[in-house]
């Protein structure tokens, strides 16, 4: 019997008969095109077999309804890792660069029940005690510092120069860093993201996250590693490494790809020139339509189930495809009509992003800042040329050069009342008998704040 016309055709590269028919969500290919293999992949059904890594399978959620069904379902599924099943029979490679992604920590992204309420709720209420002001202040102080450091050059890759460090820096700041631990957690969070030795890496931000814990114990502060310590919840030492871990890290690589893969969209998209307010609809519609995190929310059956007409086994791993569900075609008229904020990039019920709008504004102030500084910024290579990084969770560029007319170094007006972040550096020169030292990049910023 003839093939139907319509029978799906795997995207090009595709290499899904030497992986028992399950779709490779790694590869150059896959990080080329991923939305020809979310097309692909909708023709099983709202779920898809796939695998991540080699030796290493799940099931995909790819529609829109049936992901926020089992986001919102705490009792069928589950988040603690130590259920999954194919770990826990060993069929999970050592060297696997999925299992640290996914491995199981102690924090509110792998718990369940009381233990992620009480976690969460600390979380959550210290980050709403984050002031917007603050915030929007710091962020430009940082973007300033930033574009300072490459501005005279006429050119920069706004990825490697500024997109990856504004999270890093900002963060150093919510939580209270002095020179010497941020230029280690900065150090750490860098080495696990880019495989810089990722064993020391992580070794080094865990160790500095301790002497944080230590230090802010003693003498606590405005800030919200101090607020986590002051929270009803009473963390102990473990909790609170674990949570801000979770914090740092987690929130690091989310934004990182925000800001770049929307900046990536104004500089390709020349639509957004007409436009007012051209900037939160970018933000949007990279939510939507390539958003910093394409497959995660990892879930794990309670029990044997059928789920969107597909058999699963108790500890089975299933994923959310944010990217996929966003983009199916039932949603495009829908998007018309209605919010255009209902994608399920910031995740959905109850492991939903707990710091959606810090990172929002973060994002807005960074691009804002960044196009107000360097008005005739635009690419610097073919669009095509533009590769990005491999792998089946994050969506984020490996470059991205652009190039405008050169500024002078962007400086501090003196008469701006002191952030937190210039308290600290202020602090930190004092303890170093006023002597300015180059340290790592955080000190570097520091010591900027205060010439």
């Amino acid at each position: 019997m003839d093939a139907q016309p319509t029978a799906p055709v795997p995207p090009p590269g595709c290499p899904a008969h030497n992986t028992g028919g399950r779709v490779p969500l790694h590869g150059p290919e896959f990080a080329a095109d991923p939305q020809a293999y979310y097309t692909y992949l909708r023709h099983y059904g709202p779920t898809a077999p796939v695998e991540l890594a080699p030796g290493v399978e799940a099931t995909l959620v790819t529609d829109y309804a049936t992901a926020l069904h089992l986001l919102q379902d705490s009792g069928s599924f589950r988040k603690d890792a130590r259920r999954w099943r194919d770990l826990n029979e060993g069929r999970i490679p050592p060297d696997s660069p999925i299992a640290p992604v996914l491995a199981y920590r102690p924090n509110a992204m792998f718990s369940d029940g009381a233990e992620h309420l009480r976690l969460r709720q600390a979380i959550t209420d210290s980050m709403a005690r984050v002031d917007s002001r603050r915030l929007s202040q710091s962020t430009e102080q940082v973007s300033n510092f930033l574009i300072s450091q490459f501005g005279s050059r006429g050119s920069a890759d706004l990825l490697g120069d500024y997109a990856k460090q504004v999270p890093l820096f900002v963060f150093n700041e919510l939580f209270g860093c002095p020179a010497d631990i941020g230029d280690r957690i900065v150090f750490g969070i860098t080495g696990m993201f880019d495989g810089i030795n990722a064993e020391k890496a992580m070794g080094v931000l865990f160790g500095a996250i301790g002497e944080l814990i230590a230090l802010k114990r003693a003498k606590p502060a405005d800030d919200v590693t101090s607020w986590l310590m002051e929270h009803p919840s009473k963390l102990t030492d473990e909790e609170m490494l674990h949570q801000l871990a979770l914090l740092l890290v987690a929130g690091n690589e989310p934004l990182r790809n925000l800001i770049g893969n929307t900046l990536h969209r104004l500089l390709t998209h020349d639509a957004y020139a007409h436009q007012g307010g051209l900037i939160d609809e970018a933000i949007d519609d990279t939510l939507w339509e390539n958003p910093p995190m394409q497959n995660l929310a990892a879930h794990y059956p309670a029990s044997d189930m059928e789920f969107a007409g597909q058999k699963l086994q108790a500890g089975d791993l299933v994923l959310v495809s944010f990217a996929a569900a966003n983009t199916g075609p039932a949603l495009s008229a829908a998007r018309q009509a209605g919010s255009n904020r209902a994608h399920l990039s910031w995740s959905a019920g109850p492991h939903a992003c707990p710091s959606k709008e810090p990172g929002r504004q973060i994002t807005v102030t960074a691009i804002e800042n960044l196009l107000n500084k360097l008005p005739d910024v635009e690419l610097a290579v073919p669009t095509e040329s533009l590769t990005w990084r491999p792998g089946p969770f994050n969506r984020g560029l490996a470059v991205l050069p652009a190039k405008f007319t050169p500024v002078q170094p962007v400086r501090r007006p003196a008469a701006q009342a002191p952030a937190a972040s210039e308290a600290q550096a202020q602090q930190d020169r004092t303890a170093r008998g006023g002597r300015t030292e180059r340290g790592g990049v955080w000190s570097q910023f520091l010591n900027w704040l205060t010439r």
